[in-house]
């Protein structure tokens, strides 16, 4: 059956919520047509320097389970476990593995962008959905339904007339843009005074990993840290989050030479594994981070926005993908539920917004606690108590980020019961260096008391 006119949507942005969502709608009966400003990745490359390797969690694995189940086999694929942080101390004494779950039953998932971002592509053209690439969004007329796409290439101008519009084209959103010269949609972005370089291991002989490959690795300094996930080809994706300003600092190391120097005094075990170290640094700017906050993503039912066109997060808790996903997952149901699409738009955000703005204020501590805390005795205590209420009352005390990562708990109770659950912890270990000398009965009638049965914990 052919689709009506009125079900049909323009997807502005063909990364990995636009393809996702292109593969959802199309598979529903949608005419799905998606604008992209890059090149085909398939053909032209992949843009390098600023992807940060992407960890699949629960959220976003459900949510490829939705579009069809070859779609998540088809990702799984390429995807890389880790059981957990491999944190490396400066002193070079042994890394020590920190799980993220109870054992590998909760573990997530490091896959690079471009690989994704062409599986995905391929399933949304079977699905039927038409891609175009070289198309930048120029101008829209929201009245007419009129939008002018320019080819950078050669400046050609490309029009089309539109039902409506999706804006997946992320934090830099043109879509976003002419929305908020139609009607001002209370835009606010907080960048951080850290910004990101991406360097890479190479694999050893025979392509194996030159450190454990089932973890994600982490170097952590205080106010800086550096990264590494892997790839399923061997390689890890080595990401150094440094101040802007600072010593050290973006500021401070610009060349290669000095880059060198610091990994030779910070991250030592690593310097070793990264060859092409003083190349990439000086050939990769740094990548800024923030947080895009709305008050609102539509623009009546003539356009709506997803992922980081909505609401860009910092990339600390390795969620603006499985969020980005849920988003899509939401929209789709949401344009199946409702009689129009001005409904529709107005339920997904109401239905999306909290959770989006409680999981970018998570990213954001998310950071103090991967560049600082985990090598912290005080909070290594914490986690240690943090898994031993888990054991005692799995349904009521379930750790951050089981319930982030691992549950599909909305975000905004996974923050609110977070925040109650850090109390807890931190005044039942004040003052003491030792589990065995925690008032359990005392601590059971607090836990109870504060922490109703979570949906979905077991």
């Amino acid at each position: 059956m052919k689709p009506s006119p009125s079900r049909s949507l323009a997807i502005v942005g063909a990364g990995l919520a636009g393809s996702l969502l292109a593969i959802l709608l199309s598979r529903r009966g949608w005419r799905v047509t998606v604008y992209e400003r890059r090149g085909d990745p398939r053909v032209s490359g992949y843009e390098s320097g600023r992807s940060i390797n992407l960890a699949l969690a629960e959220r976003g694995r459900n949510a490829l389970r939705q579009a069809g189940d070859n779609v998540e086999a088809a990702v799984m694929a390429r995807a890389v476990m880790m059981r957990g942080r491999m944190v490396h101390p400066r002193d070079g004494t042994p890394p020590q593995l920190q799980r993220y779950g109870r054992d590998d039953s909760e573990v997530i998932w490091s896959i690079h962008r471009r690989d994704l971002n062409i599986t995905l592509l391929e399933l949304a053209e079977q699905a039927g959905a038409e891609v175009h690439f070289h198309r930048r969004l120029h101008t829209v007329d929201f009245d007419a339904g009129h939008a002018r796409f320019i080819d950078d290439r050669d400046d050609t101008p490309h029009d089309i007339q539109f039902n409506s519009l999706v804006g997946a084209d992320g934090a830099g959103s043109a879509l976003r843009a002419a929305m908020n010269r139609r009607q001002p949609l209370g835009e606010r972005t907080e960048f951080l005074d850290h910004s990101y370089k991406e360097l890479e291991i190479p694999p050893a002989a025979g392509n194996a990993f030159q450190i454990d490959p089932n973890a994600l690795h982490i170097w952590p300094r205080g106010r800086y840290m550096c990264i590494a996930l892997p790839n399923h080809e061997g390689t890890f994706t080595v990401t150094v989050f440094l101040p802007n300003k600072g010593d050290p600092g973006f500021n401070t190391v610009t060349t290669g030479a000095e880059a060198q120097a610091m990994f030779a005094r910070d991250f030592p075990d690593a310097l070793p594994l990264i060859p092409t170290l003083v190349e990439d640094w000086e050939a990769h700017p740094p990548g800024l981070l923030g947080t895009l906050y709305l008050e609102r993503w539509h623009t009546d039912g003539k356009a709506v926005l997803i992922g980081d066109a909505a609401h860009a997060m910092v990339p600390f808790h390795g969620q603006g993908m499985n969020c980005a996903f849920e988003d899509c997952v939401a929209l789709a149901r949401q344009l199946d539920d409702a009689s129009d699409l001005q409904r529709a738009y107005a339920a997904f955000e109401v239905e999306r917004s909290p959770n989006a703005w409680a999981i970018q204020q998570m990213a954001l501590e998310n950071y103090l606690e991967m560049r600082d805390q985990v090598a912290d005795p005080a909070f290594l205590l914490q986690r240690e108590l943090e898994l031993a209420l888990q054991q005692r009352w799995p349904t009521r005390f379930v750790p951050h980020y089981t319930m982030v990562t691992f549950l599909h708990t909305p975000y905004a109770v996974a923050l609110e019961r977070t925040r109650i659950q850090r109390r807890i912890l931190r005044n039942a270990t004040s003052g003491l260096d030792s589990l065995q000398q925690i008032d359990w009965p005392a601590l059971q009638a607090e836990v109870h008391a504060k922490l109703p049965v979570l949906e979905g914990a077991h």
